[in-house]
């Protein structure tokens, strides 16, 4: 499968500890910004039961579900401590001020960045 790059907003679009969504005709993509702006993209979809990451909390390099307050690494995917699942990570790329996602062609975005700020 293709990959493409895709312009989905502007760094400053998402707030610090923060987040967006890019809907997509395959899947929701969460994009986070930490306290100190990394960015960081993951499907928005906690792997314990699906909830949606992008209104968790972001702390450090991860992010809380808001559901049953599951953590997952923001550059793995990976569910920390003594949970266990994944969530699937998506490349990020910053040019000057825009956020690029590297998503597949079948997922192409139906819209900008919308967001909830965490």
């Amino acid at each position: 499968m293709t990959q493409n790059w895709i312009e989905v907003g502007l760094l400053e679009d998402i707030p610090y500890l923060g987040s967006r969504v890019v809907k997509t005709s395959g899947t929701d993509i969460a994009i986070f910004k930490t306290g100190t702006g990394a960015i960081f993209a993951l499907e928005d979809k906690c792997p314990h039961k699906g909830g949606p990451l992008s209104q968790g909390i972001v702390h450090g390099k991860s992010v809380s579900c808001p559901l049953h307050n599951w953590n997952i690494s923001l550059e793995s995917g990976e569910a920390l401590g003594a949970d266990s699942g994944c969530s699937h990570i998506i490349a990020t790329q910053i040019k000057g001020d825009k956020i690029f996602l590297e998503i597949p062609d079948l997922a192409k975005t139906t819209d900008k960045a919308t967001g909830t700020d965490g």
